[in-house]
Order: structure tokens, then sequence, then C-alpha cells
């Protein structure tokens, strides 16, 4: 068998949607997206929702809206992909990197309170493998270190507090306690990549929750205008008669979601649910044997959580990473596209340019040396995932 990591699930609703989008003349920003921020919003059971064009932007923007920016210190965990860290640098912030708890892919909360201090103005936690953080957690983290928050803009004065800018970019659709994610940090940044369980090929959304005292329809304009040039007016708001004249607010940037890629997400949205189903009855499949085998699976659901079931992340104890990676190599030749998720940013050149040193991140290293992900995507087949499963247990054996 040849079976790949993770292709797209993309049918023909998808395409006649694009097709349809095509045919109206708009392929930019236009109904179609604004349709999707609905839907979003409908489906995560938020205010609002902003679509541009990556998960990363959505970070970046949320930083840069919060006035978040030089001399000030932005968190996240050092087991993650770039994307949670490099949007810090891009604002002129200084990364700080928390290790991960042992035995746990999650950041160490304990670490986390003592890494705040007062230039402190955000934390990015990491819903990795679309598991959500214990936001309790974070929360009590932050509200402890409370006295120490310096706020330096008028919507950091309103939180008062650390902001939660959840990396979310793998747990669209997953809950925690009743809650979808994006209901729970203040906000939620998720990716429509073309790997990502709901894609758009190239896409990103952000969500936040209501607070006393913000204007959501305001904020959402800040998102409009960083995103759009700093442009007063889209080009849907151009359309309308005699409605050509604009200003420039600011000189901002340009992350804008189109039609084309919203009428993919739009037919994605449909039939999400059965996508999420499918997806955890194929975790429940692997678990049923790797449990048996004394593999360590990452945990992707109990009565408190449900993930979005992303990734199939497992450690193979007593494994170093020569070993791992060779099982990598074994898979493949048994025609199983593998991978590894993450490389700890400290390993990577351009964060051991910034002074991190993986030894100070001894456990997410721990964690890092015997991971390998299996393909988890709805286009597996019953004996696709029987094949995995048999061939996994052959190469450790």
């Amino acid at each position: 068998m040849k079976i790949s990591f993770s292709p797209p699930d993309i049918n023909e609703d998808e395409i006649n949607e694009v097709a349809d989008a095509l045919r109206s003349g708009w392929i930019t920003t236009g109904p179609k997206t604004k349709l999707f921020e609905k839907r979003i919003a409908e489906y995560i059971g938020t205010s609002k929702a902003v679509c541009l064009n990556s998960g990363t932007s959505a970070m970046e923007l949320t930083l840069r809206i919060l006035g978040i920016g030089p001399g000030d210190e932005v968190i996240t965990s050092a087991y993650t992909y770039t994307a949670s860290a490099s949007v810090i640098t891009h604002v002129g912030a200084e990364v700080v990197l928390v290790d991960t708890n042992p035995g746990s892919f999650e950041m160490d909360y304990g670490k986390l309170e003592k890494a705040i201090t007062k230039r402190t103005k955000a934390v990015i936690p990491v819903d990795i493998a679309g598991v959500i953080c214990d936001y309790d957690k974070i929360l009590t983290a932050i509200n402890n270190k409370k006295p120490v928050f310096e706020p330096r803009s008028d919507i950091q004065m309103l939180y008062d507090r650390v902001a939660v800018i959840t990396d979310a970019a793998h747990a669209f659709g997953a809950e925690r306690n009743g809650l979808r994610c994006g209901q729970i940090a203040d906000f939620t940044c998720f990716s429509f990549h073309a790997v990502k369980n709901l894609t758009t090929s190239e896409g990103g959304a952000v969500v936040w929750r209501d607070v006393n005292g913000l204007d959501n329809e305001h904020l959402y304009n800040q998102y409009m205008l960083y995103s759009l040039h700093g442009q007063t007016k889209d080009a849907l708001a151009k359309e309308q008669l005699g409605a050509w004249e604009y200003d420039i607010i600011l000189p901002a940037f340009k992350c804008n979601m189109t039609d084309v890629l919203a009428a993919i997400g739009l037919k994605q949205l449909d039939r999400y649910d059965a996508m999420l189903t499918r997806r955890h009855d194929i975790i429940q499949t692997f678990n049923d044997t790797f449990n048996q085998i004394g593999l360590k699976p990452l945990q992707h659901r109990n009565c408190d959580f449900r993930s979005s079931g992303h990734l199939y992340m497992l450690n193979v104890p007593g494994y170093d990473e020569k070993m791992r990676n060779q099982l990598i190599v074994m898979m493949a030749e048994a025609g199983i596209s593998c991978n590894v998720h993450y490389k700890p940013l400290p390993l990577l050149t351009a964060y051991k340019n910034m002074g991190f040193d993986i030894k100070n991140y001894r456990n997410a290293y721990d964690m890092y040396k015997c991971e390998i992900t299996l393909p988890l995507h709805t286009k597996l087949a019953d004996d696709e995932v029987g094949y995995i499963i048999d061939n996994l247990q052959r190469c450790i054996s």
C-alpha cells in the first residue's frame, strides 16, 4: 500500500462551490468570505470571526491589535511549530519559551507562572494535535501574577492582565468542559492549511470571547484594517454605488482571505462533524492495539474533553532519536508516510541564534526524541488503518 500522511479531503461539493465563486465574479474577499466568517462564529459560539490568509497572520495581527511590540515579552511553549514564536519576533517583542511538563506535550504551568514578568503582555498556549490545554491552570498562573502586569494600550487596560492568545491551528472543533475551542481563551487562532482537519488550502481565522467594555464590531473592523493595508473599505464595500472613496488609517498588511478559499471552507464545514467522528474512530482503533503493547499515544478524549483528532502522536518508550528516525524509514519502506511533531524550538538554528539551549528544555526533548506521528485523516480506509497497525508492530518488534 501507499499511504500519504495527511492529504486534503476534498469532494465535488467543494469543487462546485469554488466553481460558483469563480463564475460569480467575486474571487477576492467578498460574500462567501463574509458567510464563512458568520458560519465559523455560529459553529464555535462566538459573536464574531475574522477570516485571514493563515493562522500565523491571525496570531500576528492579534498581537499588533493588542499593542504588543518592542520592549514586551510574550511566552509560548518550547514544544511547538515555529509560527507560535515567529509572530512574536515579527512584532518586535521578545520570545520567552517554557518547557513542557514531564511526560506531556503541554507547557509546564508552574514554569509559566515563574516566567511572567512586568514586561509580559501575552501568552500563546498551543493546543497541540487538537487537544485543548488546561486553561484553568493557565489563567490561575496569569491571575497570580496580575499585580505585576503593566498595560501599554487601551485594550490591554481592558483585560488588565496578560492576554491569552491560543495557537489553535490544530484544534478547530475540539471541546473541553462543555466549551468549544474558541470560547475559552481571550483570542483563538485557527489554521485552515492544506493538512488541517478543515482546509481552505491556505487560510486561517481568529475568534474572541465577549468581554465587558469590548466593542466587538470595532475589534472586527480593526482586523479588517490591519489585513487590508489599513484601508477603510474592502472591495465589497467599494462596490456599492458611488462608494469608491476610502482612506488609509495606518500603513498595515495584506493578509485577507479570498472567496475562492472561503468556498472550500463552507463545504468543509457542512460535513465537519462527520469528519471529526471518523478521526476519532481511527484513533480508537489505533489505541486498542498500541495501548496493549506498551506504546504511549497522546490522549484525545476523556469525560472532560474531546480533541479535534488532528494528529496521532505516539511515544515509543526506550527509543532515542536515531531509533525513532530509523522507525520512520522502515515505515516509509512499507509505503507509510510518518512524521514528527515537533522538533522543540531550541533545536532549530533560528532559536539557537536567539540564545535558546535545548539543555534548558529537557522535558520537551524527552518527549520529542521518541515521538512518531502516524497518518490520521478521513481518507484512510479501514484496511489501511490495519496496515499501519500491522507494520508499526512489525517494525518495533
